[in-house]
């Protein structure tokens, strides 16, 4: 019984710490950004998007209707909104994928992923919406 006694202490010590143990911690969230944008939205159209295939982003992800893909402009993309980043955007359902950029033109701006559907990305238009998302 006495030889198990530095192993019984060894775990009682173990257990001890779990509260305050920093090996059991989580580091903390990086702090979540919002912003006030221009949402847009765009299809998988030649005449849509740049040079090359129109299925393929910019981040080499190949497009398939369905997808909650978001294109964002340069100074975002310089925010954090990086490759893989995932946005929520106000009024807008689901959660999105930071996957491709737009024109150098464009500031504070995204473009929402609509497939095929033009009429879709035509009844979206333009509008000012609020985003939130947390940095890759």
């Amino acid at each position: 019984m006495w030889a198990r006694a530095p192993v019984l202490a060894l775990v009682l010590a173990f257990l001890g710490c779990l509260p305050g143990c920093a090996l059991l911690r989580r580091p903390p969230a990086p702090p979540a950004h919002e912003l006030e944008v221009t949402a847009t939205a765009y299809n998988s159209l030649a005449d849509q998007t740049g040079p090359g295939d129109p299925r393929v982003t910019a981040s080499g992800t190949t497009l398939r209707p369905g997808m909650r893909v978001l294109a964002v402009s340069d100074d975002l993309y310089e925010m954090g909104l990086r490759f893989g980043a995932r946005v929520s955007i106000e009024g807008v359902p689901g959660e999105w994928v930071v996957e491709d950029r737009m024109a150098p033109r464009w500031k504070r701006r995204i473009d929402v992923y609509m497939g095929d559907d033009r009429p879709a990305a035509e009844r979206f238009g333009e509008r000012r919406v609020r985003i939130r998302w947390q940095a890759p």
